[in-house]
């Protein structure tokens, strides 16, 4: 990956809203109903710049003992250098912060479990639609 990315916890709900939109609902095809949840207000938002252009975004929600992973994504010319990766691992390390926190958890797209799973999640019960893609439950200890 290349050095100049920088994540960090955001509160520009916006850029990460934006990048959200041109992935899932503009490239993916995800309705703007299922995109747009109400729940942004209440997460931990990570954005990822690469020469203060946001380049990929995830948001954390918190609830008791279990931080969710969720709205992961990465614009396509940043795809493929590790950002992904690098967000998940950012994503983790700002769960360990959180008081009381000690699981980890996703609804991957069913495609990409080998990539979580490469970071240590695994996958919990049958596949499911969200958005009408398929995807998996995964956890993991933090």
């Amino acid at each position: 990956m290349t050095l100049s990315v920088r994540i960090e916890v955001s509160r520009d709900i916006a850029a990460c809203q934006a990048l959200r939109r041109r992935v899932f609902i503009e490239e993916q095809g995800v309705s703007v109903a299922d995109e747009v949840d109400g729940l942004d207000g209440q997460a931990i938002h990570l954005l990822a710049l690469q020469g203060g252009v946001p380049v990929g975004t995830a948001r954390l929600l918190v609830k008791g003992d279990t931080g969710k992973i969720g709205r992961v994504c990465v614009i396509p010319l940043a795809r493929g250098t590790g950002l992904g990766a690098a967000l998940i691992e950012a994503a983790l390390t700002e769960l360990r912060r959180q008081p009381g926190v000690t699981t980890a958890t996703l609804g991957s797209q069913s495609h990409a479990t080998g990539f979580y799973e490469k970071l240590g999640f695994a996958v919990e019960g049958e596949e499911f639609l969200d958005a009408g893609i398929p995807h998996r439950h995964m956890r993991r200890a933090l």
